[in-house]
């Protein structure tokens, strides 16, 4: 007897709580099973020009995990709607997160609007672990003001689809910065992106990556998130996706208990492709 996993999000079905999380399932197409198990797909950062990203090398070998410093390579907006999208849709049926990323309030408020058009987008997820060009570099997520500045141009610019965002871990005080997203009228939270961290070489002395840091995720972030993800769903009234190394069913289960309504799997579908699909049928 097949087990019905579906939830509800947003008002939204999905068939189960397991979204692949951007940046590591691509756009969701050229694999060689079929991705429609899958609940959700977040597809890969978008912003509002093409970006080739960091200089390699971005990525390096951790522990129970890696680093990447990858930069947000995309090939834009207008490309995402007017070709990502829809060959997607060819192939998948399931609920479809685009990850917006930007440098700008105007710039997230610009990408968004044109998400918030696309009839194969179903929620849009705003990425605010992006530097705020117009001060200086430091990171938009970890500012209440720049916080609230993004998420209330995006909100004003989506006015059909769910807005989540997806708050950075490397705060002070996560919980807070989700306040404050509900606040200025996000629907709801995703819990976290990746933390800060970095490898140096033995042999040069010098940082691995050529961005000297990059976003830490795998396994051993697990404990981590789960306490961000409690955090966060105890301090706010808005639903929580739950998100930062998740490799098994258990994980799940423990996110949400956690209070996660549903739980993305991230780093585990770089190791292998059938990550979501494996934990889907042990769930």
């Amino acid at each position: 007897m097949v087990k019905d996993l579906s939830i509800q999000l947003f008002g939204l079905t999905l068939r189960n709580p397991v979204i692949a999380a951007s940046g590591t399932f691509g756009f969701g197409t050229g694999f060689d099973f079929d991705v429609n198990a899958i609940g959700g797909i977040a597809l890969k950062g978008t912003t509002a020009q093409p970006r080739g990203g960091n200089p390699c090398p971005r990525v390096a070998d951790c522990t129970a995990g890696m680093l990447n410093a990858v930069g947000l390579e995309n090939p834009g907006i207008d490309a995402l709607v007017r070709e990502k999208v829809p060959a997607l849709r060819e192939v998948y049926s399931g609920v479809v997160l685009a990850n917006i990323g930007g440098f700008s309030a105007e710039e997230y408020a610009h990408c968004c609007e044109k998400a918030d058009a696309c009839e194969g987008i179903d929620i849009i997820e705003l990425n605010i672990s992006c530097p705020n060009v117009h001060a200086g570099g430091a990171v938009l997520g970890s500012d209440a003001d720049a916080t609230a500045a993004v998420v209330r141009a995006a909100r004003k610019a989506t006015r059909r689809k769910p807005l989540v965002v997806k708050l950075s871990p490397n705060v002070t005080d996560i919980a807070a910065i989700g306040q404050v997203c509900e606040r200025e009228g996000a629907d709801g939270l995703t819990v976290a992106n990746t933390f800060l961290g970095m490898r140096i070489d033995l042999k040069t002395g010098k940082p691995v990556l050529s961005n000297t840091f990059g976003g830490f995720s795998g396994p051993a972030i697990f404990p981590l998130a789960l306490r961000c993800v409690w955090q966060v769903s105890h301090a706010c009234g808005i639903p929580v996706i739950g998100c930062g190394g998740v490799t098994r069913a258990q994980d799940v289960v423990e996110m949400q208990l956690a209070g996660a309504a549903a739980v993305q799997v991230g780093a585990a579908n770089l190791r292998d492709p059938q990550a979501c699909l494996t934990i889907i049928n042990e769930l």
